[in-house]
């Protein structure tokens, strides 16, 4: 069985929902509290044991790169300035061991076209995907927990194949996403036999999720090739995954977290409130601004 030692990151989007914040700046670049939403999901790759970090970028997201690059008029300002918790702060953005790879996504053509993009970087070899607008963090994580991309490489060494993160939705909101159907749907891993993108709420099979965790093995790059465009007129990740049903293991792995959907402006500023709670410096202040809000209304 291989390790998982790759990871990728589709960041060619434009980030519409966003504007006029996303005119200049990465959606993946935006900060929530203190750090952008794109250093959130580098780190889940690095704690589950991933050191090289492939970015299928676009011409407008100069910015990703420039964050995981080394800033030498900053860093010689705060050495100069013998600001070293802020130096070591910024050194830790890219640890020592881990390799950051990008490559140009042409066109913005969907999820799987992107993915398809780093077919060469990525080789023959099993891999993660990681959609930096979807902030995931697991269960107690902040106290020394598994990370979502933790808890799946887990489940991936103890069941290779296909391993998809998913969780309960409203049937109402199914439209917004892949959905699977599965056998042992009491379990944490269960197979997965029927896989559809942003199906009605009547006709979901399920309601059951693909969050924006995967890990995914090689045989999904001949499969995505082979699809014709999908929903939205896009070449979708979820139709070369669906192709891949019955001829290997497809497997929908029920998460122990919480996902904020920061593609959203709700889902953003929930995350956001969440995580300068957890923050030891911030959660006094926010308690005591959200409890005058509270008597306010």
């Amino acid at each position: 069985m291989k390790t998982i030692r790759k990871a990728v990151f589709p960041v060619g989007g434009l980030g519409t929902r966003f504007l006029p914040a996303t005119k200049a700046i990465p959606k993946e670049m935006l900060p929530v509290v203190d750090k952008p939403l794109m250093q959130y999901a580098v780190e889940e790759a690095y704690a589950a044991g991933i050191r090289e970090m492939i970015f299928v970028t676009g011409r407008h997201k100069r910015a990703i790169e420039d964050h995981f690059d080394t800033a030498y008029e900053l860093e010689m300002e705060l050495e100069a300035a013998g600001k070293s918790a802020l130096l070591d702060l910024v050194h830790s953005i890219k640890p020592d061991d881990m390799d950051c790879v990008y490559v140009r996504q042409p066109r913005a053509l969907g999820l799987g076209h992107a993915v398809l993009c780093a077919e060469r970087l990525v080789g023959d070899e099993p891999f993660a995907v990681l959609l930096a607008d979807d902030l995931m963090m697991g269960k107690d994580q902040a106290t020394g927990g598994a990370t979502v991309l933790q808890q799946m490489v887990q489940a991936y060494e103890s069941s290779p194949g296909t391993v998809l993160a998913v969780q309960d939705v409203p049937r109402a909101e199914t439209r917004r996403y892949g959905v699977v159907d599965v056998h042992g749907a009491a379990q944490a891993l269960a197979e997965v036999f029927a896989m559809v993108e942003k199906p009605a709420p009547d006709v979901a099979p399920s309601t059951l999720a693909v969050a924006g965790r995967y890990i995914l093995t090689p045989a999904v790059f001949e499969s995505i090739r082979q699809q014709p465009r999908g929903a939205g007129g896009e070449i979708q990740l979820t139709d070369g995954i669906a192709a891949l049903i019955g001829k290997e293991k497809v497997q929908a792995f029920r998460y122990e977290g919480k996902r904020y959907d920061c593609g959203s402006k709700e889902g953003f500023l929930e995350a956001t409130i969440d995580l300068a709670l957890a923050n030891a410096e911030l959660s006094g202040s926010v308690r005591a601004h959200l409890k005058r809000l509270a008597l306010s209304s």
